[in-house]
């Protein structure tokens, strides 16, 4: 009798040879490179980190990765075992072009699994990245740019269905919130205009190289469908003026998006909003309803 065939779990295998502080240190010397805070790298040396966050990701086997700022490989390493393929996007030309060599070296029978563009991530573009469909987005994001990388790759890749990012603690906490919360804000808001996010734990900062000022966390999102009947950029206009005074009710805050305040509170109550509600006690859907009313 013929079993049942299920898509196995990611396994992390002893394929790849990750790296640890010296194998970063000596990779990123023979390089010649310093970590500048420029371009927000902060490698992380600790192969019990990069495992973790390859679980936490709940990838599949079939699963297509695109990871931004792959930076010495320490991440790549840990999830080429556990999925179909990876998309490293490196805005650093010298990084890019050692990362393919540094696979081979350590994990030379995934080295096909591995796809390297050379691409700032906030302007790179779905048709760049060759090969199979992403499905997944996990990374180290830069601290600095971390929230208009993630908006812009959601944006330009629809068929993610899942992903993890390493953040800022505080930026985390932000795009987990809920509505009605004090940390919900315009990043949490446009967030959830294409996923249901949470924070998965945090990150030491003594897992990085050079150590980081700030605490680092993680952020679980699952993708779900947006809202209908408007376009984004229309929601996303409506979001930035609701919360640019997120004090004031949102008769009065609006009145510039809407024309007036009158016209403003014409669009709230269409759309089942107390005018005297404020910014942060919305949800997508209700931003999406309150674009389409105006």
């Amino acid at each position: 009798m013929m079993g049942v065939v299920s898509t196995p779990e990611p396994v992390l295998d002893d394929r790849s040879r990750l790296l640890g502080p010296a194998e970063v240190r000596a990779l990123a010397e023979g390089l010649g490179i310093r970590p500048t805070k420029r371009l927000g790298q902060n490698f992380v040396h600790d192969p019990n980190t990069v495992r973790r966050i390859v679980r936490a990701a709940e990838l599949t086997a079939d699963d297509v990765v695109v990871e931004v700022g792959p930076g010495l490989g320490s991440l790549t390493l840990a999830l080429l075992p556990a999925v179909a393929a990876v998309h490293a996007v490196e805005i650093d030309p010298v990084l890019a072009g050692a990362l393919p060599g540094t696979v081979a070296d350590r994990a030379p029978t995934l080295a096909d699994r591995l796809t390297v563009t050379t691409a700032d991530a906030m302007r790179v573009r779905a048709d760049q990245l060759t090969g199979p469909t992403p499905t997944a987005i996990v990374a180290n994001l830069p601290y600095n740019v971390g929230v208009p990388v993630l908006l812009h790759l959601l944006a330009e890749l629809p068929q993610i269905r899942c992903g993890l990012v390493m953040v800022q603690s505080e930026v985390a906490e932000r795009l987990a919130a809920a509505p009605g919360s004090k940390t919900y804000g315009v990043p949490s808001a446009k967030l959830a205009w294409f996923a249901a996010a949470r924070r998965a734990g945090p990150v030491p900062r003594a897992v990085f190289w050079p150590v980081p000022n700030v605490d680092s966390g993680l952020l679980a999102f699952t993708s779900r469908p947006a809202p209908t009947g408007v376009a984004r950029k229309d929601v996303f206009t409506l979001i930035d003026a609701a919360f640019a005074q997120r004090r004031k009710a949102l008769r009065s805050c609006l009145a510039g998006w809407a024309g007036s305040p009158a016209a403003a509170e014409t669009a709230l109550r269409t759309a089942g909003i107390d005018p005297l509600a404020r910014a942060e006690t919305l949800g997508i859907e209700e931003f999406a309803a309150l674009a389409a009313a105006r």
